[in-house]
């Protein structure tokens, strides 16, 4: 797994540098510790790669912790924020947490308090990502029909087949025998009650788990058309790009820096 990426922002050397050496040497290959003298070199940093959790100070000069918050907002990077500061307002815990920071530390930070609040933000951040990938890769039209707890029982056993077998050769006379129909009559079920033919389903079933593969794995196409259950890559980036309007490379292209 990728190491996370921490930037400290503090126009104090000392405090970002402590940081720095307190992170790296708690955890060690967990996380890439970065520092910013101020926020406009946070914001030139972060427009180059990804930052999964920002601890920044309150108070810098020029532009405070809370405008590179809302400035952050508009472009919408938003890490996890821990904020940091040698002031112990209500005021600026307050307005810190309009923008969704998931701590608030005063200086002199100890070491423990500071590896609690970053494994805290780890763990928050791990929990953004995954609900991201999630809304990318859902098909809303194939999840409601996984929604529907009044299937006729046999529509509902080969949907379940459908679930374990999809990366198999599937054909619609092949799950009829599965749950003991004929193929006509299973085939015009799906159309009643699914509201989608047989094939359009396992298309849609099959096309879910490639934007999934397409997003948290390096597979090429021929990989992962393969693993899904087809035996070309050409047929894949074919129905790949009827049922998403775009080719797997554009589309992992257009998702890579999210995911």
């Amino acid at each position: 797994m990728a190491r996370k990426v921490i930037l400290v922002v503090d126009d104090e050397p000392r405090s970002r540098n402590g940081i720095k050496k307190t992170v790296e040497k708690a955890a060690i290959d967990s996380f890439e510790v970065i520092t910013a003298a101020n926020a406009q070199e946070a914001i030139n940093l972060m427009s180059e790669q990804k930052v999964h959790i920002l601890i920044t100070d309150i108070r810098m000069p020029e532009i405070s912790g809370l405008e590179l918050l809302q400035q952050l907002r508009e472009k919408t990077q938003e890490p996890v924020v821990i904020i940091i500061s040698a002031y112990s307002e209500f005021d600026y815990a307050h307005q810190a947490l309009q923008f969704g920071v998931v701590n608030y530390l005063l200086k002199p930070i100890s070491k423990d308090k500071l590896m609690e609040a970053i494994h805290k933000a780890a763990f928050i951040e791990e929990e953004r990502e995954q609900t991201g990938v999630t809304e990318r890769i859902v098909d809303k039209k194939w999840m409601e029909t996984r929604k529907d707890n009044q299937y006729n029982r046999a529509v509902k056993e080969a949907l379940d087949y459908i679930e374990v077998h999809y990366s198999e050769e599937l054909t619609l006379k092949k799950v009829a025998q599965e749950v003991h129909l004929n193929a006509s009559y299973l085939s015009g079920l799906f159309k009643e009650e699914i509201n989608m033919t047989f094939s359009e389903y396992v298309t849609r079933r099959r096309i879910q788990e490639a934007k999934k593969l397409l997003l948290l794995t390096d597979l090429t196409n021929t990989e992962i058309a393969e693993q899904i259950g087809y035996q070309t890559s050409k047929y894949f980036i074919k129905l790949f790009k009827q049922y998403e309007n775009v080719t797997p490379h554009v589309y992992r292209k257009q998702n890579e820096s999210d995911s």
